[in-house]
Protein backbone atom coordinates (compact mmCIF):
# COMPACT_ATOMS: atom_id res chain seq x y z
CA UNK A 1 0.00 0.00 0.00
CA UNK A 2 1.15 3.55 -0.73
CA UNK A 3 0.93 5.21 2.67
CA UNK A 4 1.97 8.62 1.31
CA UNK A 5 -1.64 9.34 0.29
CA UNK A 6 -2.90 9.02 3.87
CA UNK A 7 -1.99 12.55 5.09
CA UNK A 8 -4.17 13.99 2.32
CA UNK A 9 -6.95 11.51 3.13
CA UNK A 10 -6.65 12.45 6.80
CA UNK A 11 -6.88 16.17 6.02
CA UNK A 12 -9.97 15.44 3.95
CA UNK A 13 -11.53 13.47 6.79
CA UNK A 14 -10.78 16.31 9.23
CA UNK A 15 -12.35 18.79 6.82
CA UNK A 16 -15.47 16.64 6.49
CA UNK A 17 -15.67 16.23 10.28
CA UNK A 18 -15.41 20.01 10.78
CA UNK A 19 -18.15 20.65 8.22
CA UNK A 20 -20.37 18.02 9.84
CA UNK A 21 -19.81 19.56 13.27
CA UNK A 22 -20.84 23.00 12.03
CA UNK A 23 -23.85 21.48 10.27
CA UNK A 24 -24.81 19.58 13.44
CA UNK A 25 -24.59 22.78 15.47
CA UNK A 26 -26.78 24.60 12.94
CA UNK A 27 -29.34 21.79 13.02
CA UNK A 28 -29.61 21.75 16.80
CA UNK A 29 -30.01 25.54 16.83
CA UNK A 30 -33.00 25.02 14.50
CA UNK A 31 -34.25 22.21 16.78
CA UNK A 32 -33.97 19.61 14.02
CA UNK A 33 -33.13 16.85 16.48
CA UNK A 34 -33.12 13.79 14.20
CA UNK A 35 -31.00 15.50 11.55
CA UNK A 36 -28.66 16.73 14.31
CA UNK A 37 -28.33 13.20 15.68
CA UNK A 38 -27.51 11.72 12.25
CA UNK A 39 -25.06 14.50 11.46
CA UNK A 40 -23.21 14.23 14.76
CA UNK A 41 -23.00 10.44 14.41
CA UNK A 42 -21.53 11.00 10.94
CA UNK A 43 -19.00 13.45 12.42
CA UNK A 44 -18.05 10.89 15.07
CA UNK A 45 -17.70 8.13 12.47
CA UNK A 46 -15.62 10.39 10.23
CA UNK A 47 -13.33 11.28 13.14
CA UNK A 48 -13.02 7.60 14.04
CA UNK A 49 -12.02 6.70 10.47
CA UNK A 50 -9.54 9.58 10.60
CA UNK A 51 -8.00 8.25 13.82
CA UNK A 52 -7.58 4.75 12.40
CA UNK A 53 -6.03 6.13 9.20
CA UNK A 54 -3.75 8.45 11.19
CA UNK A 55 -2.51 5.58 13.37
CA UNK A 56 -1.92 3.32 10.35
CA UNK A 57 0.05 6.07 8.62
CA UNK A 58 2.28 6.83 11.59
CA UNK A 59 2.80 3.15 12.37
CA UNK A 60 4.20 2.61 8.87
CA UNK A 61 5.86 5.97 8.18
CA UNK A 62 6.79 7.33 11.59
CA UNK A 63 6.93 11.04 12.28
CA UNK A 64 7.48 13.70 9.68
CA UNK A 65 9.77 16.60 10.52
CA UNK A 66 8.67 20.17 9.97
CA UNK A 67 11.32 21.87 7.83
CA UNK A 68 10.14 25.47 8.08
CA UNK A 69 12.37 28.01 9.77
CA UNK A 70 11.95 31.33 11.51
CA UNK A 71 8.62 32.65 12.74
CA UNK A 72 6.59 30.03 10.84
CA UNK A 73 8.32 27.33 12.90
CA UNK A 74 7.10 28.95 16.13
CA UNK A 75 3.57 29.26 14.71
CA UNK A 76 3.62 25.62 13.54
CA UNK A 77 4.67 24.25 16.92
CA UNK A 78 2.20 26.45 18.81
CA UNK A 79 -0.61 25.08 16.66
CA UNK A 80 0.73 21.51 16.80
CA UNK A 81 1.14 21.45 20.59
CA UNK A 82 -2.35 22.83 21.24
CA UNK A 83 -3.75 20.43 18.61
CA UNK A 84 -2.10 17.35 20.14
CA UNK A 85 -3.14 18.19 23.71
CA UNK A 86 -6.75 18.89 22.73
CA UNK A 87 -6.87 15.83 20.44
CA UNK A 88 -6.09 13.68 23.47
CA UNK A 89 -8.82 15.45 25.47
CA UNK A 90 -11.50 15.40 22.78
CA UNK A 91 -11.73 11.63 22.40
CA UNK A 92 -13.13 10.94 25.89
CA UNK A 93 -15.18 14.16 25.78
CA UNK A 94 -16.81 13.16 22.49
CA UNK A 95 -17.49 9.64 23.78
CA UNK A 96 -19.14 10.89 26.98
CA UNK A 97 -21.13 13.53 25.06
CA UNK A 98 -22.34 10.88 22.63
CA UNK A 99 -23.15 8.48 25.47
CA UNK A 100 -25.23 11.11 27.27
CA UNK A 101 -27.24 11.80 24.11
CA UNK A 102 -27.67 8.05 23.51
CA UNK A 103 -28.98 7.58 27.07
CA UNK A 104 -31.31 10.57 26.65
CA UNK A 105 -29.53 12.53 29.39
CA UNK A 106 -30.15 15.65 27.36
CA UNK A 107 -29.45 18.29 30.01
CA UNK A 108 -26.10 16.69 30.82
CA UNK A 109 -25.43 16.14 27.10
CA UNK A 110 -26.12 19.79 26.29
CA UNK A 111 -23.84 21.10 29.06
CA UNK A 112 -20.93 18.91 27.96
CA UNK A 113 -21.58 19.49 24.26
CA UNK A 114 -21.06 23.23 24.80
CA UNK A 115 -17.46 22.36 25.71
CA UNK A 116 -17.00 19.41 23.37
CA UNK A 117 -18.13 21.08 20.15
CA UNK A 118 -15.68 24.01 20.06
CA UNK A 119 -12.77 21.80 21.15
CA UNK A 120 -13.63 19.11 18.59
CA UNK A 121 -14.00 21.75 15.88
CA UNK A 122 -10.64 23.28 16.87
CA UNK A 123 -8.93 19.89 16.69
CA UNK A 124 -10.45 19.14 13.28
CA UNK A 125 -9.53 22.51 11.80
CA UNK A 126 -6.04 22.64 13.27
CA UNK A 127 -5.46 19.12 11.99
CA UNK A 128 -5.95 20.47 8.48
CA UNK A 129 -3.74 23.48 9.24
CA UNK A 130 -0.95 21.21 10.53
CA UNK A 131 -1.25 19.09 7.37
CA UNK A 132 -1.03 22.16 5.12
CA UNK A 133 1.96 23.53 7.01
CA UNK A 134 3.76 20.19 7.13
CA UNK A 135 3.21 19.03 3.55
CA UNK A 136 2.56 22.21 1.55
CA UNK A 137 4.84 24.95 2.91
Amino acid sequence: MDYTVLPTVNAGLNTIAALLLVRGWMLIRRREFEAHKRTMLAAFLTSTVFLVSYLVYHYHVGSVKFTGTGAIRVVYFAILISHVILAAVITPLALVTLYRAWKNQLDRHRRLARVTLPLWLYVSVTGVVVYLMLYHL
